[in-house]
This record gives C-alpha cells, structure tokens and sequence, in this order.
C-alpha cells in the first residue's frame, strides 16, 4: 500500500506544484478573468500535463542507475558480464534495436529497462537474479526487458501520463469555474471556491487517472512476456521465470522505476497495480503454446 499511496502522491504533487507556480504568475486568473477560454485552458492543460512525464522521461536513465546503484558492464571482468553482453546484443539485433547500455545492481532478483530513445536505452539485472535463475530463464527476463525497449513502453507510458494529467488540469478547472460561479456565485474572476475545488478535484482525478495507468503498465507486461516468447522461440523459458519469480518474496525497485521492473510488489487494490498477478502471466504464456 504504501509503494501506491507514493506513487500517487507524486503524480497529485507534481501536478499541484507546477498548478501553484502558474497560479502565482498569475496564468489561472487570466484564464478566467472574463470567463473561461476554453481553448487557452486547453494549452495550459497540455503544458503542465506533459511537462513533469517528459522531463521524468529524459532523466529516467541517470536517475535509474543513481536509485539502484547500478553498474554499467563497459568492459566485462568475468563470463558472466560476457555472457550477459553478447546475450543482450543477440536479443537487441532479433528485436532490431541499437545495443542498450547493460547494467548490474545488487538487489534481491528483479529487472528493468528505461530510457527516453529505443536505441539508447538501460537494461538493468540485479544480482539476485543472476544468482537465482539458469541462463535460460534469465536469457527470458532479458528477452522481457528489450521487448519493453523495442515495443517503445517507456515512451508510450510518458504520454498516457500526460494525457491523463492533462484531463486532470482541464477538467478540475472547468469544475471549479462552474462550481465558483453556480455555487459561490463569484462574479468577476474567480474566488476562493474556484481554487479550493481545483486543488480538490486534481486530487480526487489524479487516483482516476492513475488506475489508467495501472491498466496500460499491466497490459505491457503481457505485451513484453510475448514479446520474450518470440525472440527466444518458446514461451517456456519466459514461464519458468516467472514460475521461479513466483516463488519468492516479491522484490521491489524504487519508486521512480518500479514499473519498468520484471515484477513489483503487489498493490493493495488490483486496480493500482502496475504489474499483473504471476499467474495470469503464466496462463497468457501457456495459452500461447
């Protein structure tokens, strides 16, 4: 729970601080000075609900090696570090990507990928996972990753965000305008119940919106356990490395990449999930069979 309960409050806090800033500069007062335009709202909306997903974007790869801790494999110390190298080149020229930066962090058994541009990207494996699985098993979970990488999932997940917080900009604003108007019959600009519903209603919209987004990331995942299947030939490698992911206690990534992650930690209603139940992952797999 609390893993969902930061992860909202981090889409409410973005979206309420850039609100304030423009606020301050005095954006909002001049949307509704002589009544709402709607089309200046529209802009406005777009601004702040794309800005804070694009900039997360950008930096994601610095920021995730930096929460991880994670090594980037530039010359390779021993035969894991080759074959982990020559594994993810083979995978990256099937999936028709450029070769990805590979990364090792120590951690319990979890993986991910991130990155702004699909021929520059991160895949990240933690140690715990080298040390738990066969080379087949982990040969899937790189599969899993680059698929994420060459289905462009980063990118795609940046703009659902900022689609979804651009709604939530628009349409908290035009509620607090007709509540202000209807309600505290403000008569010229906007008084105090415009901006009191506004912070209200992103609040209440932003958990809206982040069941949305949850369903995308789930879809993903089943996306990039096929798409695993496909470069390897089998869905049964990508099986029992879930099957094995099953087993243990569920491993967790820092907040700021855990979608990306190969598994995550349950959240406390399926709705805010970012990753489905391992079992209807096995079952899509094996229906693929």
């Amino acid at each position: 729970m609390k893993r969902v309960v930061l992860f909202l409050l981090t889409n409410i806090a973005v979206l309420v601080v850039l609100s304030v800033v423009l606020n301050v500069l005095g954006v909002d007062r001049y949307l509704s000075e002589n009544g709402l335009n709607v089309g200046m709202l529209l802009v406005f909306s777009l601004i702040v609900g794309f800005t804070g997903s694009f900039i997360s974007l950008l930096i994601s790869k610095p920021m995730a090696k930096w929460s991880t801790g994670a090594q980037v494999i530039d010359q390779p110390r021993d035969a894991d570090e080759q074959w982990l190298l020559a594994t993810v080149q083979r995978l990256a020229n099937q999936a028709h990507i450029g070769m990805p930066q590979v990364a090792i962090y120590e951690g319990e058994p979890n993986a991910f990928a991130t990155g702004a541009f699909k021929n520059s990207a991160l895949v990240a494996v933690s140690t715990g996972l080298l040390q738990t699985m066969n080379r087949e098993e982990a040969e899937a979970v790189l599969g899993h990753e680059v698929s994420h990488v060459a289905n462009g999932d980063m990118v795609t997940l940046t703009l659902i965000q900022g689609v979804v917080n651009t709604f939530v900009v628009f349409l908290s604003r035009i509620v607090g305008y007709v509540i202000d108007k209807a309600i505290f019959r403000t008569e010229r600009g906007t008084g105090p119940g415009f901006y009191i519903t506004v912070f209200v209603c992103q609040m209440v919209f932003s958990i809206l919106a982040s069941i949305i987004v949850a369903w995308f990331s789930r879809q993903r995942e089943f996306r990039a356990d096929a798409g695993s299947a496909n470069l390897l030939g089998t869905p049964r490698p990508m099986v029992n490395a879930l099957k094995r992911l099953a087993g243990m206690e569920p491993s967790s990534l820092p907040d700021s990449i855990a979608t990306h992650g190969i598994t995550n930690r349950p959240g406390w209603l399926a709705l805010f999930s970012t990753h489905p139940p391992m079992e209807q992952r096995i079952a899509a797999l094996n229906a693929r069979s």
